[in-house]
C-alpha cells in the first residue's frame, strides 16, 4: 500500500495504481475528518529502499518527447507489508506521498464559524494509532467543547490547471473592504443546495448566497484566478487571465490525469537483449567484466547466468548504444504500431515469463470476417503519469500522445523523473480482415456515418476551442473496432470473473498510407498489481468455441437497447455534446477506467442492424 503523508503524521492510505489514475500529483484526497492535496514531486522522497526503477524504452521515450529532463521512470514509494502489526513510531510508517491540508478554510458544524487554518482558530488533533480519527478541531467554539470542523465545500479553479480557495472575503463582501472580517456559513434549510447557502459576516453584515457563485454570467462577476498552485506551494509565474470558476469539493473535474501507458512487448529478437532489457535497472551500472564476475558469484544474473560474461558484456554495450542512438533526438514516438506489429506476427522466441502469445482459430462464423485471434497468456503494461489537467479532461481533447496545452505540472522545476506503475496480467487480440474491412468502409451507408461522425468531431472541438477542429479524427473504422470492444467487453465480463470496470481495451486502427501500414484491430485485457498477473478467466473465454459464442451473444445485443428508440434515432453531435451515436449506458458505454476514449465514438448500428439503421452493420444481419 502507498501512504500519504503529511510531515510526520500519517493520514491515509491509497493504491499505487490510484495514484496514476485517481489520486496523483495534485489530486485531493477526501479522507474520513479531513480533506489533502498530493503534493509535487520536488517533495517525494526517493529512498532506493522504498523506490524502484520501473523500465520500458519505449514509454520512456514518449515520456522524453513532452518532458526532456526526464531519464526514468520509478514507483511510488512503497513499503512491504510484513504481516506484523504496524507500529506508528517505526521509521518506515513515516514513508510516503506527502499531502498537505486542502482546501485551507474550514467551517465549524456547530458555530458555523468560516476561517482558513492560518486563523490559528483551529488545532490538529493527531492520533498516531488511528489514521481515520486525525482532524482539525475549534478548541473555542462557543456552542461545543473542541467539535471537529470539515472542510469548506466550494473551491475555485480554472482551465489553465490553477486551484484556489473560494475567494470568500472578497464574495461576501462583493470585493469592498471590510474590517478584519469574521464570516459564517449558514444553512437555509437541509437540502444543502448552493441556494440554501449563506454567507454572512458579522462585522459589517455582509451576506450573499452561493448560488450567486455558479453559473456562466456568475463567473464573469467573480475576481480573476490568482495563477496558485497548491502542490506546489506557489503561484504560477504566468499572470493568468482567466476568472474564477467555482467547483464542488470532491467534484469530478476537479482533476483529470495526462498518463501515457505502453504494452511491455519484446521488440528483441535475441533473447540475451530481452533479458537486459527487463533488467536495465541493475545492468545500467556494468562497466566491465569484473563487475559481472562478481554478480554472478553472488546470484544476482538469474537467467543470464546461462550465457558467458563475454556475450552478456558485449550485449550490454549493444544495448547502452542502442539506447544513446535513441536520445539523441526527440521525435514523436510510436507506442501502438510495434504492439501491432509483435501481436500479429507472434514470433514463438518473443516468448517469456513477462509476454506469452498463443495463437488460436478464428471461430467459424466468423472467418472472412476476423484474420486472427491470439491469446495473450502474459502481459505487462506500464504507465506513466506527466501531468494533469482541471475542468476539461486531457484525454477528451487530444489523441494518444498530444498532451493537452494547459497541462498543468509535476513539479516547480522540469522533473528528472515521473511515476509510474507496472500491472500484469492476460488479454485477447483479435485482428479485422482488412479486405473485407475495405469493402465495408466503402459503403455508401457507411461513408455517411464518418461524415455524420467527423462532424460532430470538429463541433467537439470547436466548443473547447482546441484547434485546428478537423485533426486527429480517429475514422470511422475506429468507431466501428471501438463500438466491437466494448460490446464484446460487457458480454466477457459475464463470465470471466472480472468486473466491467477491471477490463480494458486498446484499440489498434490505422488507415494505410505511403509511410505506414494498416491496423485494423483490438486488444481486451485485465490487469493487477500482483507479480503473478492474473487468473486466466480472460483468456480461458478466448478459446475458439468460447469466443465465437460470446461474439455472437455480444452482436445480438446490439440490436436492441433497453432505450431504443431514442438510443438508436441518436445523432453524433447532438446539440454540439457527442461524438457518438447509437449508444448508451444500457448497451455500449463502459467504467471509465476501461475506455481509451471516454466513451466516444461508438454506435452499435456499425455491428448490426437496428431499428433505425440497417445498412451500416460490419457483421450483417
Amino acid at each position: 500500500m502507498t501512504t500519504i503523508a503529511k510531515y510526520t503524521v500519517k493520514v491515509g492510505e491509497v493504491r499505487p495504481s490510484q495514484l496514476m489514475f485517481t489520486y496523483g500529483v495534485g489530486a485531493l484526497v477526501d479522507l474520513p475528518k479531513l480533506s489533502v492535496i498530493v503534493t509535487g514531486l520536488d517533495d517525494w522522497p526517493l529512498n532506493p529502499q522504498y523506490v524502484h526503477p520501473i523500465h520500458e524504452s519505449r514509454l520512456l521515450q514518449a515520456v522524453q518527447f513532452h518532458l526532456p529532463t526526464v531519464d526514468k521512470l520509478l514507483s511510488p514509494p512503497i513499503v512491504e507489508d510484513s504481516g506484523a502489526p504496524a507500529d506508528p513510531f517505526d521509521s518506515a510508517m513515516q514513508v510516503g506521498v506527502p499531502a498537505a491540508a486542502f482546501p485551507r478554510w474550514m467551517v465549524c458544524p456547530h458555530c458555523r464559524i468560516l476561517a482558513p487554518l492560518s486563523s490559528g482558530l483551529f488545532q490538529l488533533h493527531e492520533n498516531p494509532y488511528r489514521m481515520d480519527e486525525i482532524c482539525y478541531q475549534h478548541t473555542s467554539c462557543n456552542k461545543s467543547r473542541n467539535p471537529e470542523v470539515i472542510p469548506a465545500r466550494f473551491l475555485a479553479a480554472c482551465e489553465k490547471g490553477h486551484l484556489d480557495d473560494f475567494p470568500w472575503v472578497e464574495f461576501v463582501h462583493r470585493n469592498q473592504p471590510c474590517e478584519s472580517p469574521m464570516l459564517r456559513l449558514i444553512e437555509h434549510g437541509p437540502s444543502g443546495e448552493a441556494r440554501d447557502l449563506e454567507v454572512r459576516c458579522e462585522r459589517c453584515n455582509s451576506k450573499r448566497r452561493m448560488s450567486e457563485a455558479f453559473g456562466v454570467e456568475n463567473r464573469e462577476k467573480m475576481p480573476n484566478c490568482r495563477g496558485r498552485r497548491p502542490h506546489l506551494r506557489d503561484y504560477d509565474a504566468e499572470a493568468c487571465d482567466l476568472k474564477m470558476r467555482t467547483i464542488i469539493l470532491g467534484a469530478s473535474n476537479t482533476w483529470f490525469p495526462v498518463s501515457l501507458s505502453a504494452i511491455g512487448i519484446p521488440v528483441l529478437a535475441d533473447v540475451v537483449l530481452q533479458l537486459i532489457e527487463s533488467n536495465w535497472g541493475v545492468l545500467s551500472n556494468v562497466t566491465g567484466l569484473s563487475i559481472l564476475a562478481f554478480m554472478r558469484s553472488t546470484g544476482q544474473l538469474g537467467r543470464l547466468s546461462a550465457y558467458t560474461d563475454e556475450k552478456i558484456f558485449a550485449s550490454i554495450q549493444q544495448y547502452r548504444q542502442s539506447l544513446a542512438a535513441d536520445s539523441s533526438h526527440r521525435s514523436k514516438p510510436d507506442l501502438k504500431n510495434p504492439e501491432w506489429k509483435v501481436f500479429t506476427e507472434h514470433h514463438p522466441a518473443l516468448n517469456s515469463d513477462e509476454f506469452r502469445l498463443r495463437p488460436v482459430d478464428v471461430p467459424q462464423s466468423y472467418q472472412g470476417l476476423l484474420r486472427q485471434v491470439v491469446l495473450v497468456e502474459r502481459l505487462r503494461e506500464v504507465t506513466a503519469l506527466v501531468g494533469f489537467t482541471r475542468i476539461d479532461s486531457g484525454s477528451e481533447m487530444s489523441d494518444e500522445l498530444d498532451i493537452p496545452t494547459e497541462n498543468a505540472p509535476l513539479s516547480r522545476v522540469p522533473p528528472a523523473w515521473v511515476p509510474a506503475s507496472e500491472v500484469r496480467g492476460e488479454g485477447i487480440f483479435i485482428q479485422f480482415d482488412e479486405t473485407r474491412l475495405a469493402e465495408w468502409a466503402n459503403r455508401q451507408a457507411v461513408m455517411e456515418a464518418g461524415k455524420e461522425f467527423f462532424d460532430a468531431h470538429v463541433k467537439w472541438r470547436e466548443a473547447r476551442g482546441i484547434e485546428p477542429p478537423e485533426e486527429g479524427f480517429p475514422g470511422v473504422r475506429y468507431v466501428l473496432l471501438h463500438s466491437f470492444a466494448h460490446a464484446l467487453m460487457r458480454q466477457l465480463s459475464l463470465e470471466c470473473g472480472y468486473s466491467a470496470a477491471s477490463i480494458r481495451e486498446r484499440i489498434y486502427a490505422q488507415t494505410q498510407t505511403e509511410t505506414r501500414e494498416a491496423m485494423a484491430g483490438i486488444l481486451i485485457y485485465t490487469s493487477a498489481p500482483d507479480s503473478e498477473g492474473t487468473l486466466g478467466g480472460l483468456v480461458r473465454l478466448g478459446e475458439t468455441e468460447s469466443l465465437g459464442a460470446h461474439i455472437g451473444q455480444a452482436l445480438e445485443a446490439a440490436h436492441l437497447c433497453a432505450n431504443d428508440p431514442l438510443c438508436a434515432e441518436h445523432l453524433p453531435g447532438a446539440q454540439g455534446h457527442t461524438i457518438h451515436a447509437a449508444a448508451c449506458h444500457a448497451c455500449l458505454f463502459s467504467p471509465e477506467t476501461s475506455c481509451e476514449r471516454g466513451n466516444r465514438y461508438l454506435d452499435r448500428a456499425l455491428l448490426a442492424p437496428t431499428v433505425e439503421r440497417e445498412r451500416r452493420s460490419f457483421f450483417g444481419v
